[in-house]
C-alpha cells in the first residue's frame, strides 16, 4: 500500500497577489531574522532568536511562532505536498514541494525565505468540502493539513476520495498563541460566510436569476436596472443607469457569470467592444480574473471587475434592502468578530 504524503498548509498575505503562484514558491516572513537556513537545527537557537527580536509579539507566542519557523526550514521535504489558499482570487493551490529553497534579499512582499513549488493545479473554493476549507484557516501561517488530506490530494489524482477523515487519534492539533487564534476565528468566519453565499447562489439560481440578483442589487445601491433578453444579448445581462428611463449617461453595461473559476481577458474585451459614449462596463462573476484581466481594468477607466470576494461584500452592505426573497435564500445575521492585524 502506498504511503499518503505528507500534506502541509501555508497562508500568504494579501498583498502577494499572484506571485507565489506564477514563479512556483511559498514564503514565510520574519526578515529580520534573514537566511533561516543559516541558523541550527533546534527549535531552541529559533526560540532564542525569535526572542531577541523587538515587536515579535507576546513571550508565549515565540514558541510558537519558533516552531513554524522551524518545521518551514527543516521538517518541509521534497515530495511532501503543500495547500495554499491565495487570498486575492479565493483560489486553492496544490503543489509538490521541489526540495529548493531559497532567500531572497529585500523581498518586495517581506517573505524572504522561499520554499519552491511545482504547482500541480488550482481549484475554486467551491471544489472543496466546507470542513476542509475550515481546517485549511489555520491560525498558524505554517501547519501540517490531517483530518482532510485525502480530500486535497484525490484532488490532483494523488490518492482515491476514499476517506475524507483521518482518525481522531492520528490527528495532532496544533496551538497557537491568543492572538493569533483570535484572528483565525474572525478571518474563518469571514471566509465561511463568503463560501455560503457563493454556494447558495451557485447551487439554487440559475445563470438567468444570477443575472436578476444582479440587477437588484445595483437597484439596492441606488440605480435603476434592468436584465437584458435571455438570446441575443451581445454580452450585456444589464443595463443600469440613475434616470429612471435610462437615456442620461452614464449608462452601465453589465455583464454575469456565475462561476467559480478564473475569467479571462477575451470575456472581458466582449463587453468592452459593446460600450460607446457615455457607456461603462461591468463584469462580474463569483470566481476571480486573470492577470491581462486585470491589467485591462487598471488600463481602462470605463471597466470595472467585481469579484466573488468583492460581491459578497456588496451582498452584506446592501443585505437590509435586499428583496425577502433574496434574504430567504441567503439567510444572514450580523455581528462582530475581533479585528487584530494579522501577521
Amino acid at each position: 500500500m502506498a504511503v499518503q504524503p505528507v500534506v502541509w498548509g501555508v497562508h500568504m498575505g494579501w498583498h502577494v497577489d499572484g506571485r507565489p503562484v506564477d514563479e512556483g514558491y511559498v514564503a514565510i516572513g520574519w526578515p529580520a531574522l534573514g537566511d533561516l537556513r543559516a541558523y541550527a537545527a533546534d527549535r531552541e537557537v529559533f526560540k532564542a532568536a525569535l526572542a531577541r527580536q523587538s515587536g515579535e509579539g507576546s513571550a508565549g507566542a515565540v514558541p510558537v511562532q519558533a516552531g513554524v519557523l522551524f518545521r518551514f526550514v527543516h521538517e518541509m521535504k521534497a515530495g511532501d505536498i503543500v495547500v495554499y489558499p491565495s487570498k486575492h482570487d479565493r483560489m486553492v493551490n496544490i503543489g509538490r514541494f521541489t526540495g529548493e529553497t531559497s532567500y531572497v534579499e529585500g523581498d518586495r512582499d517581506e517573505y524572504p525565505n522561499r520554499r519552491h513549488v511545482a504547482w500541480l493545479g488550482s481549484f475554486p473554493r467551491n471544489d472543496f468540502s466546507q470542513a476542509a476549507l475550515n481546517e485549511i484557516g489555520s491560525a498558524l501561517t505554517l501547519f501540517r493539513v490531517r483530518r482532510h488530506a485525502s480530500e486535497f490530494l484525490a484532488k490532483v489524482g494523488l490518492l482515491a476520495p476514499e476517506s475524507d477523515a483521518a482518525p481522531a487519534s492520528d490527528v495532532t492539533e496544533e496551538v497557537a498563541d491568543d492572538d493569533a487564534a483570535t484572528v483565525s476565528v474572525s478571518r474563518q468566519a469571514e471566509e465561511t460566510t463568503a463560501d455560503f453565499v457563493i454556494r447558495r447562489i451557485t447551487g439554487e439560481l440559475s445563470g438567468y436569476q444570477f443575472e436578476e440578483l444582479v440587477a437588484h442589487l445595483l437597484e439596492c445601491m441606488g440605480y435603476t436596472a434592468r436584465v437584458t433578453a435571455r438570446s441575443g444579448d451581445g454580452g450585456v445581462d444589464v443595463i443600469a443607469h440613475m434616470d429612471a428611463l435610462g437615456f442620461q449617461p452614464p449608462i452601465v453595461k453589465v455583464q454575469c457569470k456565475r462561476v467559480t473559476s478564473q475569467t479571462g481577458s477575451p470575456e472581458v474585451n466582449q463587453l468592452l467592444g459593446t460600450l460607446g459614449e457615455g457607456e461603462f462596463g461591468l463584469f462580474v462573476n463569483l470566481g476571480s480574473y486573470s492577470r491581462s484581466a486585470v491589467e485591462l481594468e487598471r488600463n481602462r477607466p470605463k471597466l470595472r471587475l467585481i469579484n466573488g470576494e468583492q460581491f459578497v461584500e456588496l451582498v452584506q452592505q446592501h443585505y437590509g434592502k435586499l428583496a425577502p426573497r433574496y434574504r430567504s435564500l441567503i439567510p444572514l445575521k450580523q455581528i462582530y468578530v475581533p479585528d487584530l492585524p494579522q501577521a
